[in-house]
C-alpha cells in the first residue's frame, strides 16, 4: 500500500502539464513528503470547467462498515471501483490528478534486525520527472482526529492496480495507477468512466525504476 510519496518539482511545471488556470494551494516547497491525513496539492476541474490546483487531505471517506471508533482516518488507496461506496465518485466532477515525482512502498525484505521497515522508492527514471496518480476527491464533513472534532474537509485518494514487475518484488499486491502524459491527464479529468477506466492499469516495467529516497524533503 502506497502511504508515502514525494513531490519534487515546481508549481509552474504542474500548471504547464495540466493546463491549470488557477492555483489555490499556495504550495511552493522544493521537496514535499506526503503522508496520509495531510494536505497536498491536487488538480481538478472547477464549477466553471477550468482546471485548478487546490490543497486537499489525503484519505477518502472509509466505507462505514470499516470505521473503527469515532474517527475516520480515511482510505488512501482505492482498488475496488466496482464497490457501491466508490462508484458515486467515478464521474469527471469527482476525479482529480495528484502530482508526484516518486512514491514509496514498505520493503520488509530489507529490514535490519531491530530496525524499522525501510521504504523502497520508485520513479519514472533517475531524473524523477513529474507524473500523476489517477485520483478521486470529495467534500466531506466528519471526524478525522477525535481531538479536533467534526470539521469540513476536501479529501482525495488515488486508484491502485496490479503491480508491474518492478514493484511486485517489493509489494506483491498493488501499485498506484499512474498517468505520464498530458493526454492521459486530459482524459482522466474529462472523459466518461467507460473511456477512462482502462487507466487503472500498471505502468509497463520499462517506465519505472527503483531510486534513492528523496533528498531534503519537507514533511507537510
Amino acid at each position: 500500500m502506497c502511504n508515502l510519496y514525494n513531490l519534487t518539482t515546481t508549481r509552474d511545471a504542474v500548471v504547464q502539464f495540466t493546463k491549470a488556470m488557477s492555483d489555490k494551494a499556495g504550495w511552493n516547497e522544493p521537496s514535499l513528503n506526503v503522508y496520509p491525513n495531510t494536505l497536498a496539492p491536487i488538480v481538478r476541474v472547477d464549477d466553471d470547467g477550468n482546471r485548478e490546483i487546490v490543497s486537499a487531505t489525503w484519505g477518502m471517506p472509509t466505507p462505514p462498515a470499516f470505521v473503527k471508533g469515532k474517527a475516520d482516518r480515511g482510505v488512501t488507496n482505492i482498488r475496488n471501483v466496482g464497490s457501491p461506496h466508490w462508484r458515486r465518485w467515478l464521474g469527471p466532477t469527482s476525479r482529480c490528478v495528484v502530482p508526484f515525482t516518486s512514491f514509496a512502498e514498505p520493503d520488509p525484505a530489507s529490514k535490519i534486525e531491530g530496525g524499522r521497515v525501510p521504504n523502497a522508492w520508485f520513479a519514472q527514471n533517475s531524473d524523477r520527472p513529474l507524473m500523476f496518480f489517477a485520483g478521486l476527491w470529495t467534500p466531506w464533513k466528519g471526524v478525522r482526529k477525535v481531538r479536533d472534532g467534526e470539521q469540513e474537509y476536501e479529501l482525495f485518494g488515488f486508484l491502485t492496480t496490479t503491480p508491474n514487475e518492478i514493484v511486485k518484488p517489493i509489494h506483491e499486491k498493488a501499485m498506484p495507477s499512474i498517468l505520464t502524459t498530458p493526454e492521459e491527464v486530459d482524459l482522466w479529468l474529462t472523459g466518461e468512466w467507460a473511456d477512462v477506466k482502462h487507466l487503472q492499469r500498471p505502468l509497463p516495467g520499462n517506465m519505472l525504476v527503483l531510486v534513492d529516497p528523496p533528498e531534503n524533503p519537507v514533511d507537510d
